[in-house]
């Protein structure tokens, strides 16, 4: 079973983590995730364990434990599909996925007055506005539709 640890200490590392966790059985690997640039500890980390009754019994144990001071999460990891994709896109915000609101890159349409900087792809869109309506994507870059309500109230008339 693939375990998620979050919440750890900066100074952690991999064996450490280990050691935790073969305190309730055989642990396959322990890897700790690191920033690409600084080489820093993200701050969580997966640990794979075969046995998944022992992989049970060490998230019951040890989520919500203190480690030098941080409360960690522990939970089993959920397996990303090996398309590459994570969730449905719901449109908005420097996207390279979905359809209308500002600076797009895929293409379409997207039903509100506030479309601009598209190129290519979907439509849809997420309403920013409140009363006012209208799409407010902004920065995506193709694909297909989404819609991510952002709330909030604006004058609807001036």
């Amino acid at each position: 079973m693939n375990i998620f640890v979050g919440s750890l200490p900066f100074s952690l590392e991999e064996a450490e983590l280990k050691g935790f966790f073969e305190e309730y059985g055989e642990v396959a690997s322990a890897r700790i995730i690191s920033d690409k640039f600084s080489g820093r500890s993200k701050g969580f980390g997966f640990i794979e364990m075969p046995n998944d009754e022992e992989a049970k019994k060490a998230i019951e144990e040890l989520n919500g434990a203190e480690v030098d001071g941080r409360t960690i999460v522990v939970n089993e990891s959920i397996e990303k599909p090996k398309d590459g994709t994570r969730r449905p896109s719901s449109g908005g915000g420097f996207n390279r996925g979905g359809g209308g609101g500002g600076f797009n890159r895929g293409g379409g349409s997207g039903g509100g007055d506030r479309g601009g900087f598209n190129r290519g792809g979907g439509s849809g869109g997420g309403d920013r506005g409140g009363d006012r309506g209208g799409d407010r994507g902004g920065f995506n870059r193709g694909g297909s539709a989404g819609g991510g309500d952002r709330g909030g109230s604006r004058r609807s008339s001036y």
